[in-house]
């Protein structure tokens, strides 16, 4: 028997060193099953209960879910782009320059994680509202629900970009600078494909939050219906007016618009990510 045989690990212990088995399988099979899969199967045979198609059709298709549909999406899109410029702006400022109080907007970026959001909407209505100290009054507006969203979605870009940021090789960007590039030519040319999985990652996951957000928006938006009436503040209307099945409808919808997104942005990212490494 050669050596090369004796020191080959056998597949049981490769399976032992790098997975967790078929007990583990089965538990994560069974968590994620009683977690999420129960959930949306229950949803979605409510959002079929009232007609069937028919009647998910018309629920989706009624006209406060289309205009709530439409406002959520619209302002989800401009907030998740907001993020992923700031976002990214943040992050470099926090990984590429040192200042005093670094550490303090560093753990400050991670506050709407801990704050409950409808204590978000009100501290952006005693600022914004109609007696604003500012003197700006901008709620029951889509502006408003846009800062709202940006405030509650801020982190997941900043968070997503900053690990990638650090680990981008620097000796890359100065042996560009030393050849003449300057620096707007080394950031989309170099920096910006090695960043680009984590901006698309990031922004998906600030669309994902901000198209299901409720508390932060239900007190400076306004909930006027074809205006700033936002799907979830729908959803609720629904339910208290005894109409579960076009509440499930509704959220069926969103939850599909966010898997489509999410999943289109996962094979973008994935693509970027091949031709980063060739």
């Amino acid at each position: 028997m050669s050596t090369s045989t004796l020191s080959r690990p056998a597949p049981r212990e490769i399976a032992a060193a790098g997975g967790v088995g078929r007990l583990g399988v089965g538990v994560v099979t069974l968590w994620l099953s009683v977690i999420v899969l129960l959930p949306l199967a229950a949803l979605t045979t409510e959002a079929f209960s009232a007609g069937g198609i028919g009647g998910f059709i018309d629920a989706v298709t009624a006209p406060g879910a289309v205009d709530a549909l439409r406002i959520t999406v619209g302002v989800s899109l401009v907030v998740a782009l907001i993020n992923v410029v700031f976002g990214t702006l943040i992050a470099w400022v926090l990984v590429r320059d040192n200042f005093p109080g670094k550490g303090f907007i560093n753990a400050l970026i991670d506050l709407p994680f801990a704050l409950p959001t409808i204590v978000a909407s009100l501290v952006l209505l005693s600022l914004y509202g109609p007696d604003s100290p500012l003197g700006i009054t901008i709620n029951a507006t889509q502006p408003a629900l846009v800062l709202a969203l940006t405030f509650v979605t801020l982190p997941f870009v900043v968070r997503a970009v900053q690990p990638v940021l650090i680990e981008v090789d620097r000796d890359v960007e100065e042996a560009a600078a030393s050849l003449g590039a300057n620096n707007a030519t080394i950031f989309f040319r170099i920096v910006l494909p090695a960043l680009l999985p984590a901006l698309l990652s990031g922004g998906g996951l600030a669309f994902a939050r901000a198209i299901g957000e409720y508390g932060s928006v239900v007190l400076i938006g306004g909930n006027i219906p074809g205006q700033t009436q936002v799907a979830s503040q729908y959803i609720q209307e629904q339910i208290e007016s005894d109409v579960p099945s076009a509440a499930a409808a509704v959220s069926v919808t969103l939850l599909a618009i966010t898997f489509l997104v999410l999943f289109l942005l996962r094979i973008i990212s994935h693509r970027s990510e091949s031709k980063v490494e060739n």
